[in-house]
C-alpha cells in the first residue's frame, strides 16, 4: 500500500510538472503573435496609490523592456508632449476607448497601459502591486496582460561571498557603489526591477532575433506573487 501511495505522489507530481510546462509564451498571448505589432505607445501609468512619485518613476523606466524584446517604441517625451496638448494625458479616459488616434497620430501598432495598486517601502525593499496590458490599436483586443505582486529586494549580496577578502581594490569597488546608490533611489532602482521582470514574458518583436521563433519558450502565470532581486 505504501509503495502504491508513492506511486500515485510520484505521478501526481510529474503530472503538475507537465502542466507547469505547457505555459508558453505561445499560449498566454497568442493574439501578440496573430497581431504582430512593431510600434508601441505607451501610456503614463494610472496611479491608484498615495506615493505620487510612482507613476513617473515607473514610466521612465517603461521602453527599456519593450526596446530590448524587440519593438519600436515612440519616444516617452513626445508621447507626453502631444498627449497634453490634446488634454488625453489621463490614461484612464482610453483604458475602454477606441484606440484609433493613437494609430492615426503616432502610427502605433498597440498601446502599453499599467496600472500601479501598491508601491510602498518595506524594510529592504519595495512592495508593489502592478498590471500591464497592451491593446491593439486597430481591434481594440488585449494581447498581453500580466498582473503581478512583487516584492523588489534591494539589499546588497555584497556580503554573501564567504570568500571575498577585504583588500584596497574592494574598498573602493564599495566607495564607487555607495557613490551610485546615492545617485540612483531605491524607487528607481525598484521600478526598473518591476519593468524587466513583467516583461520577461512578453512574446519578441519585430527587432529582435527570436522574432516569431519563442511561441514555445516557458511563460509564468499571468498572475503572480514573486520576490525579485
Amino acid at each position: 500500500m505504501k509503495r502504491v501511495l508513492i506511486i500515485l505522489a510520484t505521478i501526481a507530481i510529474l503530472s503538475s510538472c507537465g502542466m507547469t510546462s505547457s505555459l508558453t509564451r505561445g499560449t498566454q498571448y497568442p493574439l501578440m503573435y496573430k497581431e504582430k505589432p512593431v510600434t508601441l505607445l505607451v501610456m503614463p501609468p494610472i496611479n491608484n496609490t498615495t506615493n505620487v512619485e510612482a507613476k513617473d518613476l515607473l514610466y521612465t523606466s517603461i521602453s527599456k523592456p519593450l526596446i530590448d524584446a524587440g519593438y519600436y517604441v515612440i519616444p516617452p517625451m513626445i508621447t507626453m508632449e502631444v498627449l497634453k496638448e490634446e488634454s488625453a494625458y489621463d490614461s484612464e479616459i482610453f483604458v475602454d476607448s477606441s484606440l484609433d488616434m493613437f494609430k492615426t497620430f503616432f502610427g502605433a501598432d498597440a498601446v502599453v497601459f499599467s496600472e500601479i495598486n501598491k508601491w510602498a517601502k518595506v524594510g529592504v525593499g519595495i512592495d508593489a502591486d502592478i498590471r500591464y496590458f497592451i491593446r491593439s490599436a486597430t481591434t481594440g483586443e488585449i494581447l498581453f496582460d500580466r498582473s503581478c505582486d512583487l516584492f523588489l529586494d534591494l539589499s546588497s549580496d555584497s556580503d554573501s561571498d564567504d570568500n571575498k577578502k577585504t583588500s584596497l581594490l574592494s574598498v573602493l569597488v564599495d566607495l564607487a557603489t555607495t557613490a551610485i546608490n546615492t545617485a540612483m533611489t531605491d524607487h528607481i532602482v525598484a521600478a526598473r526591477k518591476a519593468n524587466n521582470y513583467i516583461f520577461e514574458d512578453l512574446p519578441r518583436g519585430k527587432y529582435s532575433p527570436q522574432y516569431m521563433q519563442d511561441m514555445d519558450v516557458h511563460a509564468d502565470e499571468m498572475n503572480i506573487s514573486k520576490t525579485v532581486k
